[in-house]
């Protein structure tokens, strides 16, 4: 049976749900789901300090990047003492998760043996689906990968089958990033779209793009739902003054309404694993409410409450 190492945590809950959780040895700093796999030696970690706003951690990760350096760091040793015969990267983005040339780099300067390279590149819905097979494949259980994958599929084309027959379709604003303002892309217009919205920023397939805070406005969509990259909901609330104390802010359509989100960008749609499932589910909560409850309010999104949007400044000012 083969030693497994997951350098990233999409890939980790694939392998887990193919089960052969018993079989990683390590894992990434990022790797925390299922709970379980938190026990296995980290083999990663940042070259760039993660605490911070938004801006400070965009120069940080900038800054390195534009060295042509890569964002993450493996540990060779770590590598040589688990003596994995997977290993399990991506060659999506360097700023999400380890970068397959820095992989390369430690197998060749620290491995006697040559484990088997998996790089997963899911740029769209499609290709999270390839990446499932080819760690089916690499697992030698593709029968797994192709059920697996089936039962994926049948979820969310339920969910995609019920939100065709409905009269509303809400625009969306999806903010993956806060400072500075960036949407989703990759596959989340595709997501939105099957969760019975129509997404305002962002392309299919491509990477996402970067956006102002004149365009949010001048598109006024019905909801604003914000998800960054990495963090949950308590962390996104940190930054959310960068927003909401804009005085347009509060001229926004969605805000008037009450129909902005906060949801946990880092355990689902920044995943691009099997809870992507799970992430269609927590759109389809939000953008329709009253058809849709699958019990993820709370834990996986919440409604920014107008008490939200008031700084703290504000009430120390209000309350003087």
């Amino acid at each position: 049976m083969p030693r497994i190492v997951s350098l990233i945590a999409s890939a980790t809950e694939i392998v887990c749900s193919l089960g052969f959780e018993d079989r990683l040895v390590g894992r990434s700093h990022e790797c925390d789901y299922p709970e379980s796999v938190k026990r296995l030696p980290v083999c990663t970690r940042p070259k760039f300090d993660p605490n911070g706003t938004s801006y400070e951690i965009d120069q940080r990760v900038k800054a390195i990047v534009q060295e042509g350096l890569s964002v993450y760091r493996v540990d060779g040793e770590k590598l040589r003492d688990l003596e994995p015969d997977v290993i399990v990267t991506q060659a999506h983005c360097e700023v999400c998760a380890v970068s397959l040339r820095e992989v390369e780099r430690a197998v060749r300067a620290w491995l006697s043996t040559c484990p088997r390279l998996v790089s997963l590149t899911p740029n769209a819905l499609a290709d999270v689906w390839t990446s499932i097979e080819q760690v089916a494949d690499a697992l030698q259980v593709s029968e797994h990968g192709a059920a697996l994958i089936q039962r994926l599929q049948g979820r969310m084309r339920a969910i995609a089958e019920r939100t065709r027959a409905l009269p509303e379709r809400p625009t969306v604003a999806a903010i993956e990033w806060i400072d500075p303002l960036m949407a989703v892309g990759n596959w989340m217009p595709e997501l939105i779209e099957m969760a019975g919205g129509v997404n305002l920023f962002g392309v299919a397939g491509a990477h996402s793009p970067w956006m102002t805070f004149e365009q949010l406005c001048a598109a006024a969509p019905d909801v604003i739902l914000v998800m960054p990259c990495g963090f949950d909901i308590d962390r996104s609330r940190c930054d959310l003054p960068v927003l909401t104390r804009r005085p347009e802010w509060q001229q926004l359509r969605a805000v008037r309404a009450g129909r902005v989100f906060l949801a946990d960008g880092n355990q689902y749609f920044n995943r691009p694993g099997p809870r992507l499932v799970e992430s269609v589910e927590i759109l389809t909560e939000i953008l329709h409410p009253d058809v849709f409850a699958f019990g993820h309010e709370g834990t996986g999104w919440q409604k920014l409450i107008p008490f939200d949007s008031i700084t703290s400044s504000d009430r120390g000012q209000s309350s003087g």
